[in-house]
């Protein structure tokens, strides 16, 4: 017997569907058969637990079953209504008026009838869609890529990640989620989380990074290589650039899904002087007559 989904994912009835997800995702990220091959009892737990979130993770469906109209395992259950009209006003073996004469049916004639209703309702009914959550680095994400999600029982499905693609989004595949007997399978919905990157920011299309430079390439200038999610580029330094100064690379950042443009890439340069003591440099800030008249912070506010 299926326990009680909120039991299975540690959450109380009350929770809101993003307590909902983030539970989801620390048990499945746990649980998950790549990290516990061979472990029977770990791919058990994996299944109930992405079986609870199917449920619960459908707004439409966590009310069903908290109004009773289905069960944990996603199935229909009769409703008073329905076992009223079957039993009689009143419940009790009235509804079975053929073993009392009269006529009435016997007992195989009608629950052939409750089965066969049944039957039918779920012929014609689409399945469920189910739910998955796919972890992408942030590359992935921003250039789009292939990659095989591996489902409780072992079947896997091929994701395409269209470049992009943002943290939170879902992809949806047709016809890959349930299928009841003549009916048409529902979909899987695959909810993508994205890794965040050491060096890049995304900001709406826009990449934002901090880029290094030395002492000599901030006062003299020079043409220096900068990373883009596209690959190398060579980026001109002016002469006199300071920390904080951003250089625009643009149509380097990640592509409008909608337009078809690609945003653009901003470099914030950051001086980086070498580690431990440099004499030579010592020497020459000391004899630098400018640098002892400069302030370097007579802008600063602290109102």
């Amino acid at each position: 017997m299926m326990r009680d989904p909120y039991t299975v994912l540690g959450v109380g009835r009350n929770a809101s569907q993003e307590d909902i997800k983030k539970a989801y995702r620390k048990l499945a990220k746990d649980l998950h058969p790549d990290r516990h091959p061979g472990d029977s009892s770990a791919a058990d737990r994996f299944k109930e637990v992405s079986a609870a979130y199917n449920l619960l993770g459908d707004v439409d469906q966590r009310a069903r079953y908290d109004r009773g109209e289905i069960g944990p395992d996603g199935q229909e259950r009769m409703s008073r209504t329905q076992y009223r009209t079957y039993t009689g006003p009143e419940g009790g073996e009235e509804g079975f008026g053929g073993f009392h004469g009269g006529g009435a049916r016997g007992f195989d004639d009608i629950f052939g009838d409750i089965f066969t209703s049944f039957r039918g309702g779920r012929q014609q009914a689409r399945g469920r869609d189910r739910k998955y959550t796919l972890d992408v680095s942030f590359l992935e994400a921003a250039r789009g890529a292939n990659r095989r999600l591996t489902l409780p029982g072992g079947k896997t499905l091929d994701v395409r990640i269209p470049a992009g693609l943002e943290d939170g989004q879902q992809i949806r595949l047709k016809g890959q989620g349930d299928a009841p007997p003549g009916g048409a399978p529902g979909d899987a919905l695959i909810e993508v989380s994205v890794k965040p990157h050491p060096l890049y920011t995304r900001r709406g299309n826009d990449i934002h990074i901090e880029l290094p430079i030395s002492l000599t390439e901030a006062v003299l200038g020079a043409k220096i290589k900068a990373p883009t999610i596209h690959g190398d580029v060579t980026v001109t330094v002016p002469e006199g650039s300071n920390t904080g100064r951003t250089l625009r690379l643009k149509g380097k950042g990640i592509v409008n899904r909608k337009s078809g443009q690609d945003g653009d890439q901003y470099v914030r340069l950051k001086i980086v002087l070498p580690d431990g003591k440099d004499p030579e440099l010592q020497q020459f800030v000391k004899s630098w007559s400018r640098g002892e008249a400069f302030d370097a912070r007579a802008d600063l506010k602290t109102d």
